[in-house]
């Protein structure tokens, strides 16, 4: 089943991906999880390698057998980082088995890998997803550790652990003969069909005899003919560790199939093979096995899952249970104590005790009875008893708080009290929330059976192991070790035990490293970034906050805790400014379009960042609270900035009104009225009417009613990049509206342009419609449609505005610096906004398909230099189309979709043949003829039969027939007789055309 999987190849093993000088296999994201309370590890599945893990944790969780191997030292074995030398003798697996069980002895992580070690016997990624039988695996791997072994001190670890022997005998009923056959054994593979019992299975292999008699005689040597006799087997060698493997697979020859054996079949956990053993003169313990691990298969025959029950005979791991299971054997006065040790007034009172000297501060001790509970004040305590200040003044009989209540301490006639009693209610408390298992404090009472099942690791209690008697999961392997065998003191909890000191100091320096890897990963999964604009160096400016010099330099970035609180912040942010006098209010801010605006100010110095949900990238405004540069700054969101678009007509030097449409900014508060645009443009009340872009045709204005314009600009629905037209009402004959409240003008040069949004990104708005003049630039308008469809500031370095035609393509990018006259685009056109940049004045667009049969809009694209060659950009659209061969060539697309003439030049650069952007290229199959060449099909005349007068030279009258071949009618003169010829296709002729017939007829023979 395995082949040739054990097979060592010293030119190809991975490095291990702990330690100095090794490289990890792939790089992981985030470093493994430590340990779990069993403090064992696990193994991590590779795909289906779940046979293996168990094997591997059997093996682990034999310490003669880790011991014998870690006794092996590289002068033995090698070393790793000699495996590339030519010379260099390195015995891979066991160097990676004790790589391996070191790190489940010793490396803090949940679960080991198996990756190098499945290297090393040469497997494949194929062969780490197939699920093979366990049973078969430990034979074969037992095999190519003897063979890896050959010529070391360990060159009989298998056979000294594991080989026992099995003799045969035949025994002559008449001269009294004896004929015996000894073998080995890795394993005693055992019936389950049939048999109740590994007890039942043993005595029917060594006790139960075999009679030969009768019709089925037995040929004596001795005897020189056909005898009586007895056939039995026995042990004769019992190894130290004994395997052993069931017959749960057996086939149905009526059914033709296999099924898996799934009855009761029970298995003791210490067995006395005395019986079964050819001498029995030794004492009983000589013969007596335990059970210490249980292989199981979860599954039917054709599939399923294995792990492992493992007894931890070195006590290596933390065999207690979950709380659930010790919650009946508490009583009544263990739960009232449990009760009180959620007295928040118990656990304050703790933690003050603590501290040595005048007390800590009350923001510290919010922290502090996070860290001794595992929640915040304000997510346990808050709802019944208040924020935790107002709780220490309710209580100023014990807590004594300072002048400004910024520290706290226990008052000196409560210390002792409190100290004595806590002792006590701290000691109850312990017990329950650390109750006794059976286990734990008398650990060599009862034995600690743990289920490893890949990377989960588990306790168990012994008769557990009663449920995997039967049915579909149940035991496979059994192994069992001599009663005798008794562990060393210094051994028990002693993971260390043994261990070479090479691979302890690799272990040391890995969990170092692990430990390093995870508080970096934990500080970058709890920091978040902070960006802390400071109040001096600010102005308010035209509704909103505008840094005096850069936004650099009014802006400092801060990398914080988020589990700290926030008087933590403020603390720290004191720090950073030691220049800041007075008081210090954090507020939360945001950028608007008119500049930064203050939301909401924070306050409770005790509650924790996460919890006032102040996110990463939060911008944090630093003030006095009250007012910048002098002046008193609006905060909230009822009064936030609105950047509106103000239309109107441009007023003369003289007063008069021109003939000239003014657009301009302005920004004006949330809840401010809407009249406030008459004031703020010093203009004469009039008609305001408002941009309405809800319907998907051309825009339309709607007048606000003079009872409207009382209401904010919130109520009134209008939002940054909102426009506003101030028609002059004694003005009619300017009017810039019809009658139906649609946009016309009598200026020519101003119109508009819509843009609709095709970077597939999501928006409130689809499309917009951009004001512009034939001398606009198309990077004013791209920039403006980015705003105004409100997609994100990274656009305006990645994307391009594209013409759309009648039809619904996309046509070619429009170069940023032109403007619409230069783009030759018409005013009231449709403009794609999308990803990618527009080519240089040096390079092509160019549109490109496959075949000549090219639907429109189905083209690909791609930006190329004009000064390649034909043959380049072939090569380029054959890569971008991922079409294999050399045989294609290029022709250009005519007007009605279809191909034109052949780019023949294949040297010739794409200026030199006049290709503009906007072209659409094919790619056509076939190569081209040589310049000069031409293609002539050749057909060949065979005449069925001539008449008398019939002559070659009459013309031919070619008609199809049946089957393909062309039929030909010869006509001749008046009176001959009429024959049929066949004209039968040949090929195609290459030749020049400056070849005469004569070459021709020549090469079509």
């Amino acid at each position: 089943m395995f082949g040739d999987l054990f097979e060592e190849d010293y030119s190809n093993v991975s490095d291990n991906q702990y330690g100095k000088g090794k490289k990890l296999k792939t790089k992981a994201l985030e470093p493994p999880a430590p340990r779990k309370f069993t403090n064992l590890s696990g193994i991590r599945n590779q795909g289906g390698t779940c046979y293996l893990n168990s094997l591997l944790q059997t093996l682990h969780f034999t310490p003669e057998f880790r011991e014998a191997l870690f006794s092996l030292g590289p002068e033995e074995l090698g070393s790793l980082e000699d495996k590339d030398k030519p010379d260099a003798k390195v015995r891979i697996i066991p160097l990676q088995l004790q790589r391996l069980f070191a790190q489940l002895l010793l490396l803090d992580q949940d679960a080991a890998s198996t990756v190098d070690l499945t290297d090393s016997f040469g497997w494949t990624s194929h062969e780490e997803m197939r699920q093979h039988d366990v049973q078969e695996l430990n034979r074969i791997l037992f095999s190519a550790l003897e063979t890896s072994l050959v010529g070391t001190s360990g060159h009989d670890l298998i056979s000294r652990l594991y080989h026992g022997t099995i003799v045969n005998q035949i025994v002559c009923k008449e001269c009294k003969n004896v004929s015996e056959k000894q073998e080995d054994f890795l394993d005693l593979t055992v019936a389950v069909k049939n048999v109740s019992s590994l007890e039942d299975a043993l005595w029917n292999m060594y006790v139960e005899e075999e009679v030969f008699d009768c019709d089925n005689l037995y040929q004596c040597g001795t005897c020189s003919g056909l005898v009586r006799a007895v056939k039995s087997a026995k042990l004769r060698k019992l190894p130290p560790f004994l395997t052993v493997s069931l017959l749960r697979f057996n086939f149905d020859f009526v059914k033709c199939e296999r099924y898996k054996e799934t009855s009761c079949y029970t298995f003791p956990l210490r067995i006395n093979l005395k019986p079964f053993c050819e001498q029995s003169e030794l004492d009983d313990l000589e013969y007596m096995y335990d059970l210490f691990s249980v292989i199981i298969h979860k599954g039917g025959c054709y599939g399923g899952h294995y792990h492992v029950y493992i007894k931890d005979v070195d006590h290596l791991g933390n065999w207690q249970f979950q709380q659930e299971e010790i919650k009946p054997d508490v009583n009544l006065k263990d739960l009232q104590k449990e009760e009180e040790s959620d007295d928040p007034l118990m656990i304050v009172k703790a933690i003050l005790l603590q501290e040595e000297g005048s007390g800590i501060p009350v923001d510290q001790l919010g922290q502090r009875l996070l860290k001794k509970i595992g929640i915040s004040w304000n997510k346990k305590y808050r709802k019944q008893y208040g924020p935790l200040r107002k709780f220490l003044q309710l209580h100023s009989q014990i807590f004594l708080l300072s002048s400004d209540e910024s520290m706290v301490s226990l008052l000196k006639n409560c210390s002792l009290q409190a100290e004595s009693d806590f002792q006590k209610d701290d000691q109850q408390i312990f017990k329950i929330l650390t109750p006794e298992s059976p286990g734990l404090n008398n650990s060599t009472s009862y034995p600690h059976w743990f289920d490893i099942n890949d990377s989960k690791v588990q306790p168990i209690k012994e008769k557990d192991i009663e449920q995997q008697f039967q049915g579909k999961e149940s035991a496979y392997m059994l192994f069992y070790r001599k009663s005798q065998m008794q562990r060393p003191p210094e051994a028990q909890a002693n993971p260390r035990y043994r261990v070479p000191y090479h691979l302890l100091n690799e272990m040391d320096a890995a969990n170092i490293e692990l430990q390093a890897k995870r508080a970096e990963c934990d500080s970058t999964n709890n920091n978040f970034e902070l960006h802390l604009h400071l109040g001096p160096q600010y102005h308010f400016f035209n509704g909103a906050l505008h840094p005096i010099v850069s936004q650099t330099e009014s802006m400092w970035d801060l990398t914080f805790d988020k589990r700290k609180t926030l008087g933590d912040l403020r603390q720290s942010i004191f720090q950073l400014l030691e220049f800041w006098e007075g008081d210090m209010v954090l507020s939360v801010a945001k950028f608007v379009p008119a500049g930064l605006h203050i939301y909401q100010t924070l306050d409770g110095d005790d509650l924790a960042l996460c919890e006032i949900e102040i996110t990463d990238g939060e911008d944090i405004f630093v003030w006095n609270g009250m007012e910048v540069g002098g002046i008193q700054i609006p905060t909230g969101s009822d009064c936030e900035p609105l950047l509106l678009n103000v239309l109107h007509m441009a007023t003369g030097s003289e007063g008069d009104k021109c003939q000239q449409l003014v657009e301009s900014p302005h920004v004006f508060p949330s809840n401010a009225e809407v009249s406030t645009v008459f004031t703020a443009l010093a203009l004469p009340v009039g008609v305001l009417l408002v941009n309405s872009t809800e319907s998907a045709g051309e825009n339309s204005w709607t007048a606000i009613p003079r009872e409207g314009l009382k209401k904010t600009f919130r109520e009134q629905g209008l939002r940054n990049g909102s426009s506003l037209l101030i028609q002059d009402p004694s003005n009619g004959d300017n009017s810039l509206l019809t009658r139906q409240g649609k946009w016309i003008t009598s200026m020519n040069e101003i119109d508009w342009l819509q843009v609709k949004n095709l970077c597939e990104l999501e928006s409130e708005e689809k499309q917009v419609k951009i004001s512009a003049t034939l001398n606009t630039v198309v990077f004013d308008i791209r920039i403006k449609a980015i705003k105004e469809l409100k997609l994100m500031k990274e656009l305006a370095e990645n994307s391009c505005l594209r013409p759309i035609d009648r039809n619904g393509k996309l046509l070619c990018p429009v170069p940023d610096n032109y403007t619409l006259k230069e783009a030759e685009l018409k005013t009231g056109s449709s403009l794609g906004l999308c990803f990618g940049t527009a080519p240089a004045p040096s390079q092509l667009f160019l549109f490109f398909a496959v075949g000549s049969d090219v639907q429109p809009g189905t083209e690909m694209e791609i930006i190329v230099e004009e000064t390649i060659s034909v043959k380049e950009c072939l090569k380029i659209m054959l890569e971008k189309s991922g079409l294999p061969g050399d045989t294609w060539h290029l022709r250009k697309m005519d007007w009605c979709y279809e191909a034109g003439e052949a780019l023949c030049e294949e040297d010739a650069t794409l200026k030199e043949l006049m290709i503009c952007s906007g072209d659409t290229l094919l790619l056509i199959e076939g190569k081209l003829r040589p310049l000069g060449f031409l293609e002539v099909p050749v057909w060949w005349y065979q005449p069925r039969g001539v008449s008398h007068g019939e002559s070659h030279q009459d013309r031919v009258n070619c008609t199809p027939s049946q089957g393909g071949v062309w039929r030909a009618t010869s006509q001749g003169a008046p009176g001959d007789v009429h024959t049929e010829a066949a004209l039968h296709y040949l090929g195609d002729v290459e030749i020049s055309e400056d070849a005469t017939l004569v070459e021709l007829k020549s090469q079509s023979f």
